[in-house]
């Protein structure tokens, strides 16, 4: 027999041993793993994690289309002091720019006072007073820098490692690895909502599988309605018929695999097991009306109303249930014009509930081991971009920022700098790559070891390059 036929859930079909039995035997198999601080869920590779782990999952707050480091997280007086003269030559020669070719490029103040926060100091906009008053917690990476300059292939670099499309996506690959430790969820969860001027589109292929089996793919739940399309089941079916059902498809499908060994008839098979799982826990994952009037008030969010903190609170209850990679998409950073107006209200949007995200984790214990994630695809143009309505600025490759906290990051700690102008990342330069390796070794993972033979090479999130942890921000 091989090893794909006497995995459990085959032995159990061939056995005919019905849904109660299995369910009885994944509760056992939880329990023994929550005691060997693993999961059971989803088996991950031999031999992962070889590091030691200080992070169990990752909540990454995705601030797609591109969030102004200059009225965040980065501070420039002297930018303030030029306003409205011409951006210097020296910066700006022979350098990428997206929207502002052939134009007058003019140096553009930051919109909003910055004040020190925390034990910490940490200098952050005035328009983030929440995640001020956890500033101790988080790590900021002033020295972002990344290889795109418009949203698609920036997106898609941020999330897969690459430019190329068709690549795993960050979450596939640590899922890859580590495997689930949830029973009843998805291992990878996308959230998204959105507001402000230019919700800019975001693609399946940010938490897709690439050529992994597509078993580690993102699965998203839908803020509003449904959370999953056709996953209700059918009117007049009993529990009991439908298992019949699934256990008979999942047979014929067990017999086909041991016929042509097709590693996603084995994915067809899990997911057929997992949808019907599904059914129980997704509607008690999504009632927020279950959660106390103090915590819907402390996030700032209505039960149903797909907002980035219904999400937040979500994301916590993802969390708490075992779900290895949680992605939360907030569409609306693309400030090309009125940014003061735009920026302002995308702050209302993320600040509380980002705050609310990390004081109730810590609360329950889950902050240490989950690594939180917050930043966009690239930052925005020192220069001002003139639009209909007030100015803007244009996507911005060489410098921005991001935070990290939780799990085994150092808190209170500012990393990197961007120049004088916030142009160029110009200490301790963080690429996306190095990123992507720092939060690998949260998870326990060498970054280099990481990797899967795809079309004659060893592919791996880190591409080829050189990549290094930031290990000046962990605790």
């Amino acid at each position: 027999m091989s090893r794909e036929a006497a995995t459990r859930r085959a032995f159990l079909g061939r056995c005919g041993v019905g849904f109660g039995a299995a369910a009885l035997t994944s509760l056992l198999a939880r329990e023994h793993a929550a005691a060997a601080g693993s999961g059971s869920g989803s088996n991950g590779l031999p031999g992962f994690p070889q590091l030691p782990v200080r992070a169990k999952r990752v909540i990454y707050l995705y601030m797609s289309g591109g969030p102004s480091h200059l009225e965040t997280f980065d501070p420039k007086p002297e930018l303030a002091r030029l306003h409205g003269q011409p951006m210097p030559d020296s910066f700006t020669r022979g350098q990428q720019i997206a929207q502002l070719q052939g134009q007058r490029l003019a140096c553009f103040a930051p919109q909003f006072p910055f004040r020190r926060w925390g034990k910490s100091g940490h200098e952050i906009t005035e328009i983030f007073p929440h995640l001020g008053s956890v500033a101790d917690e988080l790590a900021i990476i002033r020295s972002m820098s990344t290889d795109a300059i418009n949203h698609d292939p920036a997106n898609t670099l941020m999330n897969t490692g690459t430019m190329i499309s068709g690549r795993p996506s960050m979450g596939s690959w640590v899922l890859y690895g580590l495997g689930s430790l949830a029973e009843d969820l998805p291992g990878f969860v996308v959230l998204t909502s959105q507001d402000g001027r230019s919700p800019q589109p975001i693609s399946q292929r940010m938490w897709h599988s690439g050529f992994l089996p597509g078993k580690f793919q993102g699965v998203p739940l839908r803020s509003r309605g449904a959370p999953v399309l056709y996953l209700e089941r059918p009117g007049g079916v009993s529990p009991d018929r439908q298992a019949d059902v699934i256990n008979a498809v999942s047979r014929l499908n067990r017999a086909h695999d041991t016929a042509v060994h097709d590693p996603e008839i084995a994915t067809r098979i899990a997911q057929y097991e997992m949808a019907f799982r599904m059914q129980t826990s997704v509607p008690g994952l999504v009632d927020l009306a279950s959660e106390s009037p103090a915590m819907l008030k402390r996030y700032g969010c209505e039960p149903g109303d797909g907002s980035f903190a219904s999400n937040c609170l979500l994301a916590r209850r993802l969390a708490e249930r075992g779900v290895r990679f949680i992605q939360l998409y907030h569409r609306g950073w693309d400030h090309h014009n009125d940014l003061v107006k735009f920026i302002q209200g995308n702050a209302r949007n993320v600040d509380q509930a980002t705050a609310a995200l990390i004081t109730d984790l810590k609360e329950r214990g889950l902050l240490d081991d989950t690594l939180i994630i917050w930043g966009g695809e690239f930052g925005r143009t020192p220069m001002a971009q003139k639009n209909k309505g007030g100015p803007g600025r244009d996507h911005h490759m060489k410098g921005f920022s991001m935070f990290l906290a939780g799990g085994g990051i150092k808190g209170g700690t500012c990393h990197g700098a961007t120049d004088e102008l916030g142009y160029h990342a110009v200490e301790k330069v963080v690429h996306v790559r190095d990123l992507h390796a720092t939060i690998l070794h949260q998870l326990g993972i060498d970054h280099e070891r990481l990797s899967l033979k795809f079309q004659g090479l060893d592919l791996r999130l880190t591409g080829v390059e050189p990549a290094r942890v930031v290990r000046e921000i962990l605790a």
